[in-house]
């Protein structure tokens, strides 16, 4: 019953009034009118015997004929079965979410509610935090360590895009090292293919590159020329180390990092903790403002065939009945 009253609507509520002055007819036929002045017992016998049947018509015939006009009434007032959407145009950003997956994204530097976390860890949970907040705006995956791999395709469908968050782990690519300038091309040129009015690339790394076929700063402004900002997000603390040949060491390359975002109209951010990578990523979601436009879709299936086909088919029967059975004289 609920369903029904969320979904049915009268589209010209409007001829409903009408409703109201049949009403009133329908009354005032009711109503007894004036008796006779002379009577006649002795015919009383005469007329009983055809009357019967033809009044048992009448009450048939006559309530047929006013349930034919109010249900004529109903249709013209439009009965639909109303749908209502809630929809929006997309705002025209594009993103790429350019995630380092290194070996050293291991490191357990950062802190949640006491625990320990990884970086990789950390970053996917403010990764999944932003993608959450921007549900207008078309975003893509690449992951890199010592090559990229797009990891999910520039889309809409952002409950895929959570899925390949979470279901990114480290060591996914064979070939190991840090190759930034190779995963901003790669990020590049799936935006580039993509008509947007504004596209960028978010880079999270904790380290410098050291692999690929090139350079960080050359990628850089490759994507400048392109109309393509670039905010890098540098992941973890100074005393976090990662054992490479039994020589532990921290690989930052913060003045690259700023290079890259100065070159492309972006912005850097280092986070050494987790609400510092929040702040982060807020301050992207700041800066780059979705201008995306809901509404409402609405959808009718109109009713009023059946209304007015029901009518119909109650006047004819009526009519049937009282030009066989006419109402007995008085």
């Amino acid at each position: 019953m609920n369903e029904f009253f969320e979904h049915f609507r009268f589209a010209q509520p409007a001829w409903l009034l009408l409703l109201l002055p049949a009403a009133l007819l329908w009354l005032l036929r009711r109503g007894r009118g004036a008796a006779s002045a002379v009577v006649f017992p002795n015919l009383s016998v005469l007329l009983s015997l055809g009357q019967r049947v033809r009044q048992r018509a009448w009450h048939f015939g006559v309530p047929l004929a006013w349930a034919a006009l109010a249900v004529a009434i109903l249709g013209l007032a439009r009965p639909v079965w109303r749908n209502e959407y809630q929809s929006s145009d997309a705002s025209g950003i594009d993103i790429m979410i350019t995630f380092d997956v290194s070996l050293s994204m291991k490191i357990a530097d950062f802190v949640e509610d006491g625990q320990q976390m990884m970086r990789l860890d950390a970053a996917k949970m403010v990764v999944d935090d932003f993608i959450r907040r921007r549900p207008d705006d078309r975003m893509g995956l690449v992951i890199f360590a010592g090559q990229p791999y797009i990891k999910s395709p520039i889309t809409l469908d952002h409950e895929r895009l959570l899925r390949d968050v979470e279901s990114i782990q480290l060591g996914e690519l064979e070939e190991q090292g840090t190759a930034i300038g190779s995963a901003l091309a790669a990020a590049s040129g799936k935006l580039d293919a993509r008509d947007a009015k504004s596209k960028i690339i978010i880079l999270i790394t904790d380290g410098a590159s050291n692999s690929g076929k090139i350079a960080p700063v050359e990628a850089a402004e490759h994507a400048k020329t392109l109309g393509i900002k670039i905010y890098t997000v540098a992941i973890g603390t100074t005393e976090g180390r990662v054992d490479v040949q039994r020589f532990p060491r921290q690989e930052f390359d913060i003045p690259t990092l700023k290079k890259i975002a100065s070159l492309t109209g972006g912005g850097h951010e280092w986070a050494q903790n987790l609400g510092a990578l929040r702040d982060a990523f807020k301050e992207i979601d700041r800066l780059e403002k979705s201008e995306a436009q809901r509404f409402t879709v609405v959808e009718d299936t109109e009713l009023f065939p059946w209304f007015v086909g029901t009518a119909t088919l109650l006047a004819l029967l009526s009519a049937v009945i009282l030009a066989f059975n006419p109402p007995p004289s008085s």
